[in-house]
């Protein structure tokens, strides 16, 4: 923790080193793209892409999981960022990206008792809809698990308009936490994914 608490003490030295970006950063953000990860901390959006601050727009949960679209009775935090970012910040695209050695979909994929995180088994029972998912090796689930939650992604009224119109990517991503590679999904491929 002290490190922490030294690195915050000392930031505004950074700021004030690169002072015309922060002043830029006062009048308003412009992110690219909505980034949907983990909230692993081995996972660090700004550190895989290179993005500064103000280009991206970050909703980290739990095995990067995208809960359905809820009921107008009961709005999520999810749900209020990812409509945030598509109707008022207009992001061009939407990155949803999984990990190697992903504890969560490691738990789905191999059944593991959770009785005693009962919020952590009701939050995974949204990635699989309470279906028991395919037994497989976990980069592959974490692949096709990156994959579906674009699926619940579509559900969202904001953003079926904006793919509707033309004006938004999806995009699922992998991340190898211990070598730094990142692949891609390509739909036209099927359920294959490529390094970058």
């Amino acid at each position: 923790m002290q490190a922490l608490v030294e690195h915050a003490r000392t930031f505004t030295e950074h700021v004030a080193a690169n002072a015309k970006e922060f002043e830029r950063l006062a009048d308003g953000q412009t992110p690219e793209a909505l980034f949907v990860t983990c909230s692993d901390s081995r996972v660090v959006p700004s550190l895989i892409t290179g993005a500064r601050p103000g280009q991206l727009f970050e909703l980290r949960t739990a095995g990067n999981i995208v809960p359905p679209y809820p009921a107008e009775d009961r709005p999520t935090g999810e749900a209020a960022t990812i409509e945030y970012a598509l109707r008022m910040l207009q992001v061009r695209d939407i990155i949803v990206c999984g990990h190697s050695h992903c504890g969560a979909v490691g738990a789905i994929l191999r059944g593991e008792d959770l009785s005693a995180m009962p919020a952590v088994r009701h939050w995974l029972t949204h990635s699989t809809g309470g279906r028991t998912p395919p037994a497989g090796d976990l980069p592959g689930a974490v692949q096709a698990h990156a994959v579906a939650q674009l699926d619940t992604l579509r559900g969202y009224p904001a953003v079926r308009e904006r793919i509707a119109d033309g004006s938004l990517g999806l995009h699922a991503w992998y991340y190898e936490v211990h070598t730094g590679s990142v692949s891609v999904h390509r739909p036209e491929r099927g359920t294959e994914f490529a390094r970058l």
